[in-house]
């Protein structure tokens, strides 16, 4: 069983799951793997799959401060000058039509 540290429903969840598994797998040996039993298999992974999903979303959902800083988005800074002429040549306005007339 995995941890999710600082979530305690999150632990919950995994225990109940593992509790789940536990009969479910008891009933495999005793009725073998039939549909059913099969069937109820599939849904518990399925289940526990969704856990981890959780897990993944909650980490990524944990406030600015807990997240590592290596997740910060660097910024590029963008100088307010002009830029030269050289730069928007072959460059057409914004808009329905350029600057530049076809014949």
């Amino acid at each position: 069983m995995t941890s999710f540290a600082g979530n305690p429903a999150v632990d919950s969840l995994h225990r109940l799951i593992d509790n789940l598994m536990h009969h479910v797998s008891a009933l495999e040996v005793t009725h073998g793997r039939v549909p059913a039993v099969h069937r109820v298999v599939n849904d518990v992974e399925r289940i526990r799959n969704g856990i981890e999903r959780l897990k993944i979303d909650l980490a990524e959902l944990a406030p600015a401060g807990v997240r590592s800083s290596a997740a910060a988005v660097e910024k590029i800074q963008i100088p307010d000058s002009d830029y030269g002429i050289d730069f928007w040549r072959d460059v057409d306005h914004e808009g329905i039509a350029g600057v530049r007339r076809h014949a």
